[in-house]
């Protein structure tokens, strides 16, 4: 196929084996890859001295979303414009292209409306940091931390390993699990025969130094909350409370005082319950 340029650029001074459109097409692709990579290396630079301003987890997980837009964005156009600038250079005439990708995509709207379903949504999803990535969210009844998004999907893993790969436009509510702060919960039980107040005094106690201690108290924000008396089981009274911790910081301080809650209760002989059956013998 003979060229058709009607420029020239800078690989016309190549020697002239290089002069067909083989090594052209290469050389093209390997420029606009390299362009590809300065941008991402760019927007990496330029998010990051963003993020450096304010020493933030938060802040920190937006900034790296929004780079992650940016990216999808960026790389998306660099390969449209690749595409229809090798055409061109190979002596195709893109408008007729351009005129039948319209009537192609007429025949093919259900795909296009799926695209810019989850374009949009996936625009308004980071834009208003409904998650970012390293948060810990429930989707469509999936649970797990987000590694990656961008405008097509989202990319969980469970704490089992499985990923979980959602279109945005399947999307409908997203349950945040560490956003800003979160909380967690207790449901102590204890026997039927022990002094409620007692047992809250010692929660509350507890909690106290809890809060204070070494290997906690930058997780824990607030002080314990106890709610009381929240139900009756079969073998136990359960008394809910709760502790407000920084993001994702949840699960260990629920175990930590987990931990110290048996510790204590065995200490004082606060006895924890166990099912029983009680069996009548009929004479």
């Amino acid at each position: 196929m003979a060229h058709t340029h009607d420029h020239e650029c800078l690989f016309d001074l190549l020697p002239p084996v290089f002069h067909n459109d083989f090594f052209m097409v290469v050389l093209h692709l390997l420029l606009f890859w390299f362009f590809i990579v300065i941008s991402n290396f760019l927007i990496d630079k330029f998010t990051s001295k963003i993020a450096a301003y304010k020493n933030d987890t938060e802040f920190e997980k937006q900034i790296n979303t929004l780079k992650l837009l940016f990216k999808s964005i960026v790389d998306t156009v660099w390969i449209v414009f690749a595409i229809m600038y090798i055409l061109n250079m190979l002596g195709v005439d893109i408008r007729p292209l351009l005129t039948a990708a319209g009537i192609v995509g007429v025949a093919v709207g259900f795909g296009a409306k799926r695209f810019v379903e989850d374009l949009i949504t996936g625009l308004l999803i980071m834009l208003e940091g409904q998650l970012r990535v390293g948060d810990v969210v429930e989707i469509n009844g999936m649970k797990g931390t987000v590694e990656r998004l961008n405008i097509k999907l989202v990319v969980l893993r469970d704490l089992d390993g499985r990923v979980y790969y959602i279109r945005n436009g399947m999307i409908d509510v997203v349950i945040n699990l560490t956003r800003d702060f979160s909380y967690a919960m207790f449901d102590i039980g204890v026997a039927y025969k022990e002094n409620i107040a007692r047992v809250l005094q010692v929660l509350k106690e507890l909690g106290d130094e809890f809060k204070e201690s070494e290997e906690f108290r930058d997780d824990v924000l607030e002080p314990i909350e106890i709610f009381g008396l929240d139900k009756f089981d079969d073998s136990a009274v359960i008394i809910k409370a709760r502790i407000k911790t920084k993001p994702m910081r949840q699960w260990a301080v629920l175990r930590g005082f987990n931990l110290r809650i048996k510790e204590r209760f065995d200490e004082l002989g606060i006895e924890f319950p166990f099912p029983q059956l009680t069996i009548h013998k009929e004479d």
